[in-house]
């Protein structure tokens, strides 16, 4: 069965070891430098860099924000475009967590060394996934 890049262009761990050679393009290991050029939402970015010959989206790792319909959702979304949008950010990649499960890369977005993604739980835009698991116990 072939993968599908174009929708699913980062790889998880298990798939590496089947596709990474099929890959179209680079897979992300490390640290990178971004330009944001889209908010999806209060946890999903799209990002722009020079590696790569498209945008693509990069997830927070370890923080959840309202979906767009749901209470705080558009606020979580207007925040963060406000802070980030057309900004120059590091994403730092867990080489054990990469790849969320609608294949979207994970990661820590920061700003000028700022943890952006603790911010948005500190102003209370986000939680944590571990709070969120706990609700579901």
């Amino acid at each position: 069965m072939a993968h599908d890049f174009k929708k699913f262009p980062e790889l998880t761990n298990n798939q590496m070891q089947i596709y990474y050679f099929e890959s179209p393009h680079k897979q992300i290991t490390e640290d990178f430098k971004a330009r944001v050029v889209d908010v999806h939402d209060g946890d999903t970015i799209k990002v722009e860099v020079d590696f790569r010959d498209f945008n693509f989206p990069v997830r927070f790792l370890g923080t959840a924000a309202p979906e767009l319909d749901e209470v705080g959702g558009k606020e979580a979304q207007s925040w963060l475009e406000e802070l980030i949008l057309g900004e120059e950010v590091d994403i730092v990649v867990d080489n054990y967590n990469r790849v969320g499960k609608w294949g979207r890369l994970l990661g820590v977005i920061k700003l000028m060394g700022i943890d952006i993604n603790q911010k948005s739980m500190d102003e209370g835009f986000a939680v944590s996934f571990e709070s969120l698991e706990n609700l579901w116990k």
